[in-house]
């Protein structure tokens, strides 16, 4: 997604070899633009799918989540990463290590909005090593749920955790691809004399 490319070349911002910040656009300030075109991008990667539900994870996974849901003009869920007083006890559950936070979480979501007839859409800002979405695709076998489809904004494809879920079958798209961020290389262009 050429667009995309752009705004990471303009304003992310690499820190050592392994992060990048997207938070002038993505996940912090949100350029809901941007949103709308990366939303009518996923419809028309898996709009010929049958989806019933969006998924993500909290937090930088919701605003995308819910652009993609009225894309699709399905409900959008997400997986909270923290315990609350409004939360039921009748819950899927599945503990997720995060990349940017160096931590493990467990996520839940209500088995009243994950159920067997759903057909998942996944989608998240970021896939590292794919700690977060196995999570999220844990979640959804629990729920007997289809996974249709995952949607990644932009994956570092160095770390690994897309390749792995693709080796496992899982229909995942991802917008952009980087193979490294110093300099910045996309998968889908010829390696440039370092």
């Amino acid at each position: 997604m050429e667009l995309l490319k752009q705004r990471i070349a303009q304003e992310g911002e690499v820190k050592g070899d392994s992060v990048l910040r997207v938070d002038r656009f993505l996940n912090h300030q949100i350029d809901v633009k941007l949103l709308k075109e990366i939303a009518l991008e996923f419809y028309r990667r898996f709009g010929q799918k049958e989806i019933t539900k969006v998924l993500t994870i909290e937090s930088s996974g919701i605003a995308i989540g819910a652009f993609v849901a009225d894309a699709f003009s399905v409900p959008l869920v997400f997986a909270k990463k923290h315990q609350s007083t409004n939360l039921g006890d009748d819950v899927y559950t599945v503990p997720v290590t995060s990349f940017t936070h160096s931590r493990t979480y467990d996520v839940t979501v209500d088995k009243n909005y994950l159920r067997q007839e759903d057909s998942v859409l996944i989608v998240d800002d970021f896939l590292a090593r794919g700690c977060a979405l196995e999570g999220l695709v844990a979640l959804t076998e629990k729920a007997h749920a289809h996974v249709a489809g995952i949607g990644i904004v932009i994956e570092k494809g160095f770390q690994g955790g897309g390749d792995r879920l693709r080796r496992r079958g899982y229909p995942l798209e991802s917008l952009v691809v980087l193979e490294s961020l110093r300099p910045l290389v996309y998968r889908d262009e010829p390696c440039k004399a370092r």
